[in-house]
């Protein structure tokens, strides 16, 4: 694979740029950013301090209040709608004054928070949905409308959905049941590497679940990525679309293959048409995936979306 290196990235973003707009067109779509694009600072080894990312460990990750500060910054300075963060990150900045502050003074609603129960564990099932109420709390707390629930992980080589998909109908039932009791929303959201990846297992729960209360958060990004064409699925669930990561995919060798918007195999024109003027519980959120290794900064890659994204319509703060 050819190595591309952050000058190729730039060029790049500089033809996305130069896209043709459309004429007189004017989208009605507010657009949010998540903050997993911004890497987590790394603590000294003998901080003793677990890593930062996704999992049930969250709730005891020190976070950085610099760190979270800089991703609400960054995202409100191009005048983004809304901010999604990770649940752990919520929760750890319950120690350092909460979100209140960064939230008044960059004047960036939070919206959505990823997170979720274990879907698959029977056994565990109350207790799992009762320590995610409590971080949906701090969600709500400060104001966010949505909880984006990503499945837990699982060794996709050795996995059967059909053995599990009673129990993660089940748990995703009673968990946007406790949701709706507090004011939230929940959206499945599909994620490849977890006990919902592909489109026929995506399919089977969104057509099982209780409507009422599990709405869809596709990432219309990881769909493309997993073989599904994410126009197709978001047009069959168009109904129940409250939420969504808006995410482009290249296959390259950075981002995980995923690339800034423009810059991919997704079809963003198509998804942005059927989106336009819908009410949503949650936002439509541009995503990018982080990492130790990334060509550009995280602000760099967010611009870019930004004016691909004014390109085709969109408005921004």
């Amino acid at each position: 694979m050819r190595h591309i290196d952050r000058r190729d990235f730039l060029k790049a973003a500089g033809l996305a740029s130069a896209l043709p707009a459309l004429a007189d067109r004017k989208r009605n779509l507010k657009i949010g950013h998540t903050g997993i694009t911004w890497p987590a600072p790394r603590p000294p080894v003998a901080d003793g301090a677990p890593p930062s990312g996704r999992g049930p460990a969250g709730a005891q990750r020190r976070v950085d209040p610099a760190w979270i500060e800089g991703i609400v910054k960054d995202i409100s300075s191009l005048g983004f709608y809304g901010l999604e963060l990770f649940s752990f990150q919520i929760q750890g900045m319950e120690a350092n004054g909460g979100m209140a502050p960064l939230i008044e003074k960059y004047n960036l609603p939070l919206i959505s928070a990823y997170g979720g129960p274990n879907l698959m564990d029977s056994e565990q099932r109350k207790e799992n949905i009762a320590q995610a109420i409590e971080w949906g709390k701090l969600l709500k707390k400060y104001g966010g409308k949505v909880v984006t629930i990503g499945p837990n992980g699982v060794r996709r080589d050795s996995y059967n959905f059909k053995e599990h998909k009673d129990d993660i109908i089940t748990t995703l039932n009673e968990y946007g049941k406790a949701l709706a009791g507090i004011g939230l929303t929940g959206c499945l959201h599909q994620h490849t590497g977890t006990c919902i990846e592909s489109r026929d297992e995506t399919y089977a729960v969104m057509e099982a679940v209780d409507t009422r209360y599990v709405k869809f958060g596709p990432d219309i990004g990881q769909l493309q990525k997993g073989g599904s064409d994410p126009v197709q699925v978001v047009k069959d669930f168009l109904p129940v679309v409250n939420h969504m990561h808006l995410k482009d995919y290249s296959g390259g060798e950075y981002f995980v293959g995923y690339c800034p918007l423009g810059q991919g195999k997704v079809n963003i024109p198509a998804i942005l048409d059927m989106m336009d003027g819908r009410t949503l519980a949650g936002m439509i959120m541009v995503e990018l995936d982080g990492g130790p290794r990334m060509p550009m900064t995280a602000i760099e890659t967010a611009t870019i979306a930004k004016a691909y994204l004014e390109k085709q319509g969109v408005a921004f703060r």
